[in-house]
């Protein structure tokens, strides 16, 4: 068998994804559903599997249950080589003390590095929607002899200032400063108009890593973040690089969805990456079956369209429709509906996301809004459809007008 670097991954899935709250009410960011049948941790786990690198611990905190469950369930890999995606809870190994930060969930978990003794460790966050060949990364990693090698991704200089920026010397690899959220971001070497954001992806050679989280554990000023603390402290040593993700290939991508990449912190960020998926040519196209985002499906039946009757048909147009869907005389447009929605006659949806069990009555109207999981609308009411109403009745609306209802809510009429 031919010997390949070995490569620990280390996703960080302990964030409280408050900005996406009432979906974060009671689960963890990256166990948001996301496209119907996937939830955002998927993404970040089929990458580095597609890539070869079957170890992967997911260090998890807040609200955690269905996102382990999910992991324990779904990432079930062969044993005979000693493969295995597991997640890894806060345990105070260190002392009466959670995570603070996700250096620090890192340094407490340093057992997992001990244990595995990997020549490289992949670090990657959970909650963003994007496919990547991370065997890339590390292999310019490899051949660079940085401690840290950083994927960044180029960005309108006018935009910036939303990101943590990765600023290079004059060769466009070395960083020179990591900037958060600047006001006049650099531009690139090689086009004075983009400039790198960090895409919170890092591979590290285990010594610098190691030494890294030590030092920044014994720094009481530190907030223990790795883009805030443990980047900055390589890059001072000039011991850090960027990773080009445009020179990213990967294999089945389209020209149209080639690159793509979206952090989905905000609500109106991750209503937008819905809306990338229904289009007839999608910006990002879920049906690449050269990379394929991996993940369980329920036990359904397929889904199940009615009836033959004017005014009374079931239809979705430009919609993904999961398995165990029925629309009973119900219209979906630009929409997304995962696994045991159902649409009432004379239902009509349009532009929104509907999570698991979600029920439209009969007559009905849905209009920009995400729906979380078991919803039911009454027969009739409308959301999405009147912003103040809505508000009135407690649900969230977004600066862009999405409407979103938590969990198990009801929209009366």
């Amino acid at each position: 068998m031919a010997q390949r670097p070995r490569v620990l991954g280390i996703v960080l899935a302990g964030g409280e994804g408050k900005r996406l709250n009432p979906l974060t009410a009671d689960r963890a960011k990256p166990a948001v559903p996301f496209g119907g049948i996937y939830r955002l941790v998927d993404f970040v786990l089929s990458n580095l599997v597609n890539a070869g690198y079957l170890r992967i611990v997911v260090l998890t905190q807040y609200k955690s249950h269905s996102l382990d469950r999910h992991i324990t369930t779904t990432w079930r890999m062969s044993t005979l080589l000693g493969n295995y995606v597991t997640p890894v809870p806060a345990q105070q190994r260190l002392g009466p003390q959670w995570f603070r930060g996700s250096a620090d969930a890192i340094h407490q978990s340093l057992n997992l590095v001990y244990d595995e003794r990997p020549e490289h460790v992949v670090v990657f966050g959970a909650d963003h929607v994007y496919r990547m060949d991370c065997e890339q990364m590390v292999r310019q990693h490899i051949e660079s002899g940085a401690g840290v090698t950083v994927a960044g991704i180029r960005v309108p200089r006018s935009e910036a200032n939303q990101f943590g920026v990765i600023q290079t010397a004059a060769d466009g690899r070395t960083i020179e400063a990591f900037l958060e959220k600047p006001a006049h971001p650099p531009g690139l070497p090689d086009n004075p108009d983009e400039t790198f954001a960090s895409m919170g992806n890092y591979v590290f050679t285990t010594e610098a890593l190691l030494e890294a989280v030590r030092i920044d554990a014994g720094d009481e000023g530190s907030v223990h973040d790795m883009g805030g603390n443990i980047i900055p402290m390589l890059v001072a040593k000039g011991n850090a690089q960027v990773y080009d993700f445009a020179d990213n290939e990967v294999p089945g991508a389209t020209e149209r969805d080639r690159g793509y990449w979206r952090d989905v912190g905000t609500l109106d960020a991750y209503y937008d990456a819905h809306m990338d998926l229904v289009s007839v040519h999608p910006v990002f196209n879920l049906y690449n079956r050269k990379w394929p985002i991996l993940t369980s499906a329920p036990a359904l039946p397929p889904a199940k369209f009615v009836f033959e009757e004017p005014g009374r048909t079931g239809h979705a147009i430009d919609s993904l429709v999961s398995q165990g869907v029925i629309l009973s005389g119900g219209l979906a447009r630009a929409s997304i509906l995962s696994p045991g929605v159902r649409l009432h006659s004379g239902s009509d949806v349009g532009s929104s996301v509907l999570m698991h069990n979600v029920d439209v009555g009969r007559g009905a109207v849905v209009r920009n809004a995400i729906l979380d999981k078991n919803v039911v609308v009454e027969p009739g009411a409308q959301v999405g459809v009147d912003l103040a109403k809505d508000r009135e009745r407690g649900f969230t609306v977004t600066d862009n007008g999405v409407v979103v209802v938590g969990k198990g809510e009801r929209v009366p009429l």
